[in-house]
C-alpha cells in the first residue's frame, strides 16, 4: 500500500509539472479570435461564382490554386467563353492549374514569405480559420502595411479587402501583465456594408473550399445516389436472408 502511495504521489507531480510546460502555449491558443463559422454551400454555383470572381480579383496576383485547373473551374461552375475570358482577362489559353502572377522569390523578396497556394491553405486549416482569418484584421502602425490580424499575429500580408471592409481597431484588456485582444471595433466605414462584406467573404472561401478538392461536387452528387442504392440493396438482401432461413429453426 505505501509503494502505491508512492507511486501515486510521483505520478501526481508529473502530471503537474506537464501542466506547467503546456500551459504557456494553451493560454496563448485562448488569445486568438474565436473561430466563426461561414454559411456556406458548395453546391450553391452563383456563391461559387462571386467567390472565384473576388479571388481572381483580389487574391490571383499572389496566390495560385495548383490543385485547380482552368478548363474544370469553367465546366464546374456553368461559365460561358465571355465570363470565363472576363475572370481571367490576362490568360491566353485555359490550360494547367490556375497560378499566380507573382513568383516565389518576388514574393519572398517583398513579403519575407513565399504566398502559400490557397487550395492546399483551405484544405489544411479549415472554412472557419480562413472566414475568421479574412474578417480580422485590425490596424497596427508597427507592421510594414500597417495593419496586423487577431487570428495570425505579425502576419505578412497585406488587408487585400480593406477598401470594402474598411478599417478596425484591436480593443485590449490586460490579463496577467500581457494585452490580450478582446474585439475589433470599426473605426472607419468600407465600401461594404458589414453584412454583404461577411456574405462576400463567405462565398470566397465557398469557392477557395471548392478548389481545394474540385472532385467533390461530383463526389457528394453522386453519393447520395450510392447510399440509396445501398439501403435498397440491404433490403433485399434482408428479404433473400428470411426467405432462405424461413425453414431453418
Amino acid at each position: 500500500m505505501k509503494r502505491f502511495s508512492e507511486y501515486a504521489n510521483r505520478l501526481s507531480r508529473r502530471a503537474l509539472l506537464l501542466a506547467f510546460l503546456i500551459w504557456p502555449a494553451w493560454s496563448g491558443a485562448e488569445q486568438t479570435a474565436p473561430l466563426e463559422e461561414p454559411d456556406i454551400d458548395l453546391f450553391d454555383i452563383d456563391s461559387l461564382r462571386r467567390g472565384a470572381e473576388l479571388y481572381a480579383d483580389r487574391c490571383v496576383g499572389c496566390h495560385s490554386l495548383k490543385h485547380l485547373r482552368y478548363q474544370r473551374l469553367k465546366k464546374d461552375l456553368k461559365l460561358s467563353d465571355e465570363a470565363f475570358k472576363k475572370l481571367f482577362p490576362w490568360l491566353k489559353r485555359p490550360i494547367g492549374t490556375v497560378t499566380s502572377g507573382m513568383t516565389g522569390e518576388d514574393s519572398e523578396r517583398w513579403f519575407g514569405v513565399a504566398a502559400p497556394d490557397l487550395s492546399e491553405r483551405a484544405r489544411a486549416l479549415g472554412t472557419d480559420w480562413i472566414y475568421t482569418y479574412l474578417r480580422t484584421f485590425y490596424r497596427d502602425d508597427s507592421r510594414p502595411f500597417g495593419v496586423n490580424n487577431w487570428v495570425f499575429e505579425d502576419v505578412a500580408m497585406p488587408h487585400v479587402l480593406w477598401d470594402l471592409q474598411g478599417e478596425q481597431k484591436a480593443i485590449t484588456r490586460t490579463i496577467d501583465e500581457t494585452p490580450v485582444i478582446v474585439k475589433l471595433e470599426s473605426v472607419k466605414r468600407g465600401s461594404m456594408p458589414p453584412r454583404e462584406f461577411d456574405r462576400a467573404v463567405a462565398d470566397l472561401v465557398n469557392f477557395l473550399t471548392y478548389a481545394a478538392e474540385p472532385a467533390q461536387l461530383e463526389r457528394r452528387r453522386i453519393g447520395k445516389y450510392v447510399i440509396g442504392f445501398l439501403l435498397v440493396l440491404a433490403f433485399v438482401l434482408y428479404r433473400l436472408k428470411k426467405v432462405y432461413w424461413k425453414d431453418v429453426h
